[in-house]
């Protein structure tokens, strides 16, 4: 038989994946596998009164070719990360509206990435976040904005975590745009940032002291699908 836990002792920590499969989100075992990705990089942050934010809420909306107005029924990441973090401040970001759900430690704050300024406007309203996952439209020059004008609020010893790098949608990327993943995978090679476009390059690489490692991770550790998933952490 087990050993009891000593009386007072924490609970183990409930396996992610897990988690994500009961509540239908796509980064557990039926799609990507984040989770276990996730799992070992959040365990150190479980039972801490952190600040998480995540952009993209629920799959659709205009990258997929539906209206930002969309009626949005469910936030699945939303709910296993309440849950996982028992102690978390959860703010959520996205196009559609989901201010519908009420949770004490959920925050929603809607913005149309498309623009730098709202994006700008968001981050203004946020507080210092200890994690950051980007999940949403996935063009480039809406996750690079997002890293721009965020990254300088992870605290230090945080997380910015970008997903889906290989997939961008067409009704938003934007032709001779340096893909996200190669703009990282150049600083996880050589700790300098390369773009196609001189100001943003020079807006990355002004960021580069804040940054103690990056690397880029294959989905489902299957390496012909590499570079999936950029995670920095902040120094």
């Amino acid at each position: 038989m087990p050993a009891r836990p000593a009386r007072g002792a924490a609970a183990p920590a409930p396996d992610l994946t897990e988690l994500a499969d009961r509540h239908g989100s796509d980064k557990g075992s039926a799609k990507h596998r984040y989770t276990e990705l996730y799992g070992m990089l959040f365990r150190p942050f479980r039972n801490r009164a952190i600040r998480f934010l995540e952009m993209g809420l629920q799959i659709g909306g205009p990258e997929h070719g539906q209206s930002e107005d969309r009626r949005t029924t469910d936030l699945p990441s939303v709910r296993m990360w309440l849950e996982y973090f028992p102690r978390a401040r959860i703010y959520g970001l996205d196009v559609s509206d989901f201010s519908w759900f009420a949770h004490d430690r959920f925050t929603f704050l809607r913005c149309d990435m498309d623009r730098r300024e709202n994006i700008r406007a968001a981050a203004a309203r946020l507080p210092a976040l200890d994690i950051a996952i980007d999940d949403a439209s996935h063009a480039s020059h809406h996750q690079q904005f997002a890293f721009l004008e965020l990254f300088p609020k992870i605290a230090s010893g945080g997380l910015y975590i970008i997903e889906d790098l290989r997939w961008q949608p067409r009704a938003y990327e934007r032709p001779g745009i340096t893909k996200t993943a190669a703009l990282f995978r150049s600083f996880s090679e050589t700790r300098v940032f390369r773009h196609a476009d001189p100001g943003l390059e020079a807006e990355f690489n002004a960021l580069a002291p804040l940054i103690s490692g990056c690397f880029l991770f294959q989905a489902g550790y299957d390496k012909r699908r590499r570079d999936q998933v950029a995670v920095i952490h902040r120094r």
